[in-house]
């Protein structure tokens, strides 16, 4: 990565309009028709109070208790019901992506969300947060792999990572990255937005200035990287 194009990364980590395709407004969900699910122990009725299952409930019934099991039928699930900014295959490889399926989700097919026809820019920069996310993983599951990949392409996405996962809450992310990115949450000690943290250690890796105040306290921004995630 040059010089300028770190600068670039850290001063607008993310492009206004680069999205790889739309989602619904953060809290919504499809109403028009849940996503077709077969396979092994899908639900297929109502549940005995009379309540549809949910698509998360129905890739759940697939797991089989490997770590990341639940953490990546959230992420899945919210792929698949728009809510997340994650392109095919959930910004993996084909390959990638249907191993992880293999993995986690044995029996379980369903039909991907139709993603728009848009051009997919940025690809250095996806590598080189994947590469950063992989230089601190905890290295106990090969699901680790996939979840950086996954991460890196929710970076393209204009809101606040956890929401362009598909997530529901910062906590999520929090818990995703302890389980998985142990060093990057040791360097993140004063807790700063995730986004934010990942470009920064992009820059800082590159020897880049990124901030003019002497210390995060007294700068003006101080909200922007460390603020509420709303």
């Amino acid at each position: 990565m040059t010089p300028n194009m770190a600068a670039s990364y850290c001063e607008t980590p993310v492009a206004v309009g680069t999205v790889h395709w739309k989602k619904i407004p953060h809290g919504h969900r499809h109403t028009t028709g849940r996503p077709l699910i077969h396979g092994r122990d899908a639900p297929v009725a109502d549940g005995p109070e009379g309540r549809a299952d949910t698509l998360h409930d129905r890739v759940l019934a697939h797991t089989g208790g490997l770590p990341n099991d639940g953490l990546l039928a959230c992420l899945l699930s919210a792929w698949v019901g728009g809510r997340s900014v994650l392109p095919v295959h959930m910004g993996l490889s084909g390959s990638e992506y249907r191993q992880l399926l293999g993995r986690h989700f044995p029996g379980l097919m369903l039909n991907p969300p139709a993603l728009e026809p848009v051009e997919v820019q940025r690809m250095d920069e996806r590598r080189e947060l994947r590469e950063l996310l992989l230089s601190h993983r905890r290295g106990q599951d090969p699901s680790e792999v996939w979840l950086a990949g996954i991460v890196a392409a929710a970076c393209m996405g204009p809101d606040h990572l956890w929401q362009d996962l598909g997530l529901q809450s910062r906590d999520q992310l929090s818990w995703l990255m302890r389980d998985n990115f142990p060093g990057l949450v040791e360097l993140n000690d004063r807790d700063m937005k995730w986004k934010k943290f990942l470009y920064r250690q992009l820059c800082l890796a590159e020897g880049i200035l990124i901030c003019r105040s002497p210390s995060c306290e007294v700068c003006q921004d101080h909200a922007v990287c460390f603020g509420p995630e709303v």
